[in-house]
């Protein structure tokens, strides 16, 4: 096995996906927060992984308000609150 090979496996083993709220067609930013760029637009029923997570601008969306956003993909973010994670607060690791 490769150097690092089984820390990359075991990353990738631990991340959930979580279904967003139901009815909503949410917004995916290019940073953590409303005033970054929407870079495309998650259809209803869609569920997404979260990779890690970070602070930025407060959002009040169908779970409640919070700061929290989550790292779906590479540069791009999803406002919490807006995610059915079971929990008001961080469910994965702060993003570097």
């Amino acid at each position: 096995m490769l150097p690092g090979t089984a820390a990359t496996a075991n990353a990738a083993a631990t991340v959930r996906y979580y279904p967003i709220a139901p009815g909503v067609r949410l917004n995916v930013h290019d940073g953590p927060g409303t005033s970054y760029s929407i870079t495309r637009v998650l259809p209803e029923g869609a569920q997404v992984p979260i990779y890690c997570q970070t602070p930025g601008s407060t959002v009040s969306g169908y779970y409640g308000t919070s700061n929290i956003w989550d790292n779906i993909s590479n540069g791009e973010f999803v406002s919490d609150t807006y995610v059915h994670t079971g929990s008001d607060g961080y469910v994965a690791d702060r993003c570097t």
